[in-house]
């Protein structure tokens, strides 16, 4: 009997072994590093400790209750619905989610590929004591695959890179809903308060026609003269000419608001007469500190969500400096119509390693190209943080002092009411002339004119202090409305990709995880 042998291994069969044990073990590349800076982590500012209180109602997911108003409450569900910014962030979303599927895909056989042929071939046999044709069919079929394995982590940082991205679009997705909400608030309250000023203008002009007409009456008499006539006509004309610039004021704000909420410019039915003042809230009522707010302000996690997306790019640059090892396999059959011939069946596989050894610095500086770029992102994060501070800020600072402008505007309309009655009781006893009327009624329209724009202020500037700290981030309507998945899905075969993403998926990506969101 001849002796046993030991099952021989060899190199080449280590260094597969080897290879598959380590495949996906190393990842080339920076992880990811918050680029947040220490001073974010707990800044406040003295303008929002004092605009500010904490509380639970209301959500600042839906900071518009606080005004009490239902028919903002109806816009903003309308903008919500069918805000073309809206849908056009949430179709992002899901372009995001099918760029993470393609990432996907590269822990896979890269080369799965079914052929067949069948040629005809003419053949022809020249010299020799028999030359003759040969005319035949060859028919062969064959099946190629190949699989580069994610030695360096190529696949894995591509994939980190495409769920960083994909989380980033959801941030900016929520980052519209921001904007949009606080747009229709804006706009809402805009209307508003033109509308009352517009009010205004009439009836000062209705009672400086009055007054016109009395000094006409009376110089026509000839017991006054023609200068208090040309001065009440000036005055009135003039408040007259302000009505037209306020009616298309209120009319482009009509449709503005129209298309915000999805309508064609136009009329506003929604939006019925409304001749109270606009509501006044002096603090907005925040459920955390303003650091936490700040940095959770979905644009300034969508840049964060950047960084990490580009971070990962580096390893994926990086991994082209290393060889890449594909395992190779085919199987191919063939046959033809000669006469005498067999068919045969071909079954062929092995590594196969390539190295671009000589790149000529192609390689280096597409690694510093990235890395250039991962730290344009680190400071745009950065600058994004303190803008959204400076907004923040600004809007307290604002509301401040637009709140104290409608106390002493407040006071100031109401002096000049009492100046105006004063001014007409004299008049008419004769105790001062025409010229005190005329002056008391300018300041009153002046200041009620003003205290209406002080008034509005301070409303924008509420909604823009809960804009700066991000509220009104979350919906719960789908990011994809129903009939425009419909045509989706009757166009293209989408699969699950268009259902919700699963709502206990974390807000951040796993930089040492690949999460997948099929």
């Amino acid at each position: 009997m001849p002796p046993s042998r030991s099952p021989l291994i060899r190199p080449a069969h280590l260094i597969l072994l080897g290879a598959l044990g380590l495949s996906g073990c190393i990842r080339l590349g920076p992880d990811f590093q918050p680029p947040a800076e220490e001073w974010s982590k707990t800044w406040d500012s003295p303008a929002l400790e004092q605009s500010s209180q904490r509380g639970a109602n209301p959500d600042l997911r839906q900071w518009w209750h606080i005004f009490r108003d239902p028919v903002l409450d109806k816009l903003i569900t309308q903008a919500d619905a069918y805000n073309s910014s809206l849908r056009i962030a949430g179709l992002n979303v899901m372009e995001s989610r099918a760029q993470l599927g393609i990432a996907q895909s590269g822990l896979y056989p890269q080369l799965q590929q079914a052929s067949a042929d069948s040629l005809y071939v003419k053949r022809h046999q020249y010299g020799g004591n028999n030359p003759k044709d040969n005319n035949f069919w060859q028919h062969s079929a064959a099946f190629d695959i190949g699989w580069e394995l994610d030695f360096w982590g190529r696949f894995s940082r591509a994939i980190e890179s495409a769920d960083a991205s994909y989380f980033a679009a959801q941030a900016n997705y929520e980052d519209v809903l921001v904007l949009v909400r606080a747009q229709v608030a804006d706009a809402y309250f805009s209307l508003r308060t033109t509308d009352a000023r517009l009010r205004v203008a009439r009836e000062n002009a209705k009672q400086q026609k009055r007054n016109f007409e009395i000094t006409e009456k009376l110089f026509n008499s000839g017991q006054d003269a023609e200068l208090d006539l040309q001065q009440a006509k000036t005055q009135y004309l003039g408040t007259l000419a302000t009505i037209p610039g306020l009616l298309d004021q209120l009319q482009r704000t009509r449709n503005a608001l129209a298309v915000l909420i999805g309508q064609p410019p136009g009329t506003l039915p929604q939006v019925v007469d409304n001749e109270s003042l606009i509501p006044l809230v002096d603090r907005a009522v925040l459920q955390d500190v303003p650091a936490t707010l700040l940095l959770r302000r979905p644009d300034v996690r969508a840049a964060e969500l950047n960084v990490a997306a580009q971070g990962a790019l580096i390893g994926v640059a990086e991994s082209d400096f290393y060889p890449s090892l594909t395992l190779l396999g085919s199987i191919v059959w063939s046959t033809d119509t000669l006469h005498g011939t067999s068919s045969s069946l071909d079954l062929v596989g092995g590594p196969s390693l390539r190295w671009n050894v000589f790149d000529h610095g192609q390689i280096a500086n597409n690694v510093r190209v990235q890395d250039a770029r991962l730290q344009q992102l680190i400071e745009a994060y950065r600058d994004k943080v303190r803008q959204a501070a400076r907004e923040a800020d600004d809007a307290a600072n604002g509301l401040i002092q637009s709140l104290e402008s409608e106390r002493i505007l407040r006071d100031a309309g109401g002096a000049a009411e009492r100046s105006l009655v004063l001014a007409s009781v004299q008049f008419r006893e004769g105790y001062a002339d025409f010229q005190r009327v005329l002056d008391a009624q300018r300041a009153l329209l002046q200041q009620q004119d003003n205290y209406l724009l002080a008034r509005g202020n301070a409303v924008s500037n509420v909604i823009a202090l809960y804009k700066a700290l991000g509220g009104g981030w979350y919906s719960a309507l789908p990011r994809v409305d129903p009939a425009t998945r419909q045509l989706m899905e009757k166009r293209t075969d989408w699969g699950n990709m268009l259902d919700e993403p699963n709502a206990a998926l974390p807000a951040y990506p796993l930089p040492d995880k690949e999460t997948s969101h099929e």
